[in-house]
């Protein structure tokens, strides 16, 4: 799974969903032909990213090329089960990505239109948002 190599701080802040507008970077379709996009914001985990990247090179069956355009880089904490309250914050369980609305999460090349709807249909199903196909 994604994880990074090395890291500046550890453990994060949460943060606060202040501002819920669209997202500026990396909303166009700059490698591949076709595009998985966001539709909602949330955050995808790690696990849910190679989930639906698996799905999506199982269907392709060696055909096409798949980029990746997210990586999950801020660190989540939790405490383990049945600890009391206090004692600081737990310990890193896993990554994730925060996504806002209008980010291209997948892109596929060398592939037609019906076989990039179908892979990105089934990839869509393993992520926690809605999404979109997109075109170039």
């Amino acid at each position: 799974m994604l994880t990074p190599k090395k890291v500046k701080h550890r453990k994060w802040f949460k943060g606060r969903r202040r501002n819920l507008r669209n997202e500026t970077r990396g909303t166009n379709i700059d490698f591949g032909s076709f595009g998985l996009k966001s539709f909602d914001h949330g955050w995808i985990t790690a696990r849910q990213i190679e989930a639906a990247r698996r799905a999506i090179i199982r269907f392709l069956r060696k055909g096409g090329k798949l980029w990746i355009r997210i990586f999950p880089d801020k660190p989540v904490t939790q405490k383990g089960t049945e600890v009391p309250m206090g004692g600081g914050k737990g310990a890193v369980d896993h990554y994730v990505f925060p996504v806002k609305p209008g980010r291209i999460l997948f892109e596929i090349d060398g592939i037609d239109e019906k076989m990039a709807k179908e892979a990105f249909k089934r990839a869509s199903e393993k992520l926690p948002m809605k999404t979109k196909f997109v075109k170039r």
